[in-house]
């Protein structure tokens, strides 16, 4: 297929409104868009955005729930020249006040839910100059309507070149405060347009987005991917309410179905009655592929999950900081159990080093380091951080893995992560799996804490299934038949939920921190 390689993100939907004018690009509750209306709306509102003063290279905040707005915003922003920054919506005012200074916006589009604090922002971040609503919220506010201009002001975008600042995405600060992650246009299409090779993705194809689309795996896979190939986004406000986004795959044939893990952890163990059942398998029907992201997968929920709805579920890895996707269990081909799969494309280069730098052999575990065109241009005005983990093109992520003899990468943990007891390495993820393991516990996090004698030891945190009951006595004892007994966490700690992010990865820095409290 000779497609033709957008130089900038504003190019790539230009190029599929092109293609396909009168397909639906976007399906939110009642609303469609076709694609050529997407691409006429976007280029009128950068148009608008270039006449209120916004410049190439300005940054410009988008603070949105998951709704159409969103990717109209998005890409008006790309098409105007400017630099985007996602803002996380669930962000108080404190959080987002770091994001819009650091970042330097100069605008934010918002919607009339957060009009008030967007104001309240505009007076404490000196570089806050407009907000602009995405409807009419209050007189002195301008929306979207009033600033779209259908004249042909030339479109900054236009001219952006592959390796330009397309977007600065805020990492969720598990060390410190977020850092901006500078991704260029040629990043984020190239990890597009790997993604589609990987899973053979279609213009005939209908994602569903029910993750929120600041987060980069979001706005990679549910919407520079699909839009990359001229498929359907139906876009759902959020995954809370269950029923509705059943209906929406079931009225829109949904065939990608993209998630995190404990979305599928609770559908592999949710009991419905048996009309509700075959209703379920009547709403996986439509769905051909299935890809977990944004977090690790226990292996007990991919197999949980695949037995039941005979959908294969693909598990992937990446980092906001590599565009994000890294590798992907294989559609075709061998699968393995508790694998982050294979790099994601021929483009992409993984190795595994020791602490002096040397590469590992199979099966050894050191740091996983990334090389290819996701690999971001740098932490904003961070250049020191920079340097700590771009080294000679290769990207250090901080986690410790292993690649087996076929090419195959295993994830065992965050390097930060790992607990030293008596000298003896031990990783959480492989704790957890043998947790997971456990037909009476739905979620579990285990974190290293100091020990007198040991220097560390791990405790973990356990979240049990509806009806079940257990003790830490019986958890300990179920670990200790299992594994060595350097790893047999000295504490267990039930608990009711498990403290998580806005994709649903477990937040162990607030285990870790709540620890620190109650020493």
């Amino acid at each position: 297929m000779n497609k033709m390689i957008p130089s900038n993100l504003g190019e790539l939907l230009s190029i599929s409104a092109k293609e396909h004018p009168q397909r639906t690009a976007i399906v939110f509750e009642q609303k469609k868009i076709s694609y050529k209306s997407l691409d006429e709306l976007t280029d009128s509102i950068a148009r608008g955005l270039i006449e209120l003063g916004i410049r190439k290279n300005d940054k410009v905040a988008l603070f949105l729930d998951n709704c159409p707005e969103f990717v109209i915003g998005y890409y008006s922003i790309l098409k105007s020249g400017a630099i985007v920054v996602p803002v996380n919506y669930m962000f108080k005012i404190e959080e987002a006040k770091f994001v819009l200074q650091d970042s330097e916006a100069i605008c934010i589009i918002t919607s009339g839910t957060y009009a008030d604090m967007a104001e309240e922002l505009r007076l404490r971040v000196d570089s806050l100059t407009h907000i602009i609503t995405t409807t009419k919220v209050k007189n002195e506010i301008p929306d979207f309507n009033e600033i779209k201009r259908e004249d042909k002001i030339p479109l900054g975008a236009m001219s952006a070149s592959p390796g330009d600042l397309a977007a600065i995405l805020y990492t969720s600060g598990t060390t410190g405060f977020p850092k901006g992650v500078m991704l260029s246009h040629y990043n984020l299409i190239s990890n597009a347009m790997d993604s589609e090779e990987a899973i053979r993705v279609t213009y005939k194809d209908t994602f569903i987005c029910i993750l929120p689309l600041f987060h980069s795996f979001a706005a990679t896979v549910c919407m520079n991917l699909p839009l990359l190939v001229g498929a359907k986004i139906v876009i759902s406000k959020s995954i809370s309410h269950f029923k509705h986004v059943i209906r929406d795959i079931m009225k829109n044939r949904v065939s990608i179905f993209v998630a995190v893990p404990s979305v599928y952890n609770i559908l592999k163990d949710i009991k419905f009655a048996n009309i509700l059942s075959r209703l379920l398998m009547k709403f996986f029907n439509p769905i051909k592929i299935c890809v977990s992201g944004a977090a690790a997968l226990p292996a007990e929920t991919l197999l949980g999950f695949e037995k039941r709805f005979r959908v294969p579920l693909l598990e992937g890895y990446g980092l906001t900081e590599a565009s994000p996707v890294v590798t992907l269990n294989p559609l075709r081909g061998k699968r393995k159990g508790n694998s982050i799969g294979l790099a994601l494309s021929k483009n992409i280069e993984l190795k595994v080093v020791d602490e002096k730098n040397d590469t590992l052999k199979p099966e050894q575990i050191g740091e996983l380091l990334v090389k290819g065109p996701g690999v971001m241009l740098g932490y904003y005005r961070q250049k020191e951080s920079t340097n700590q983990v771009l080294k000679d093109g290769w990207l250090y992520t901080g986690d410790m893995a292993k690649i087996d003899k076929d090419g195959y990468a295993y994830i065992v943990g965050r390097k930060k992560e790992m607990i030293n007891v008596r000298g003896l390495n031990v990783y959480p993820r492989e704790i957890e799996e043998v947790l997971y393991q456990n037909h009476k516990i739905i979620e579990t996090a285990v974190i290293g804490i100091p020990d007198a004698h040991k220097g560390e030891v791990p405790k973990a945190f356990v979240v049990l299934k509806e009806g079940e009951n257990s003790t830490e006595q019986e958890i300990i004892q179920y670990l200790r038949e299992r594994l060595a007994s350097f790893k047999i966490p000295k504490y267990v700690e039930f608990r009711l939920a498990l403290p998580k992010n806005a994709t649903g990865k477990i937040l162990k820095r607030q285990l870790k921190d709540d620890e620190e409290k109650n020493r």
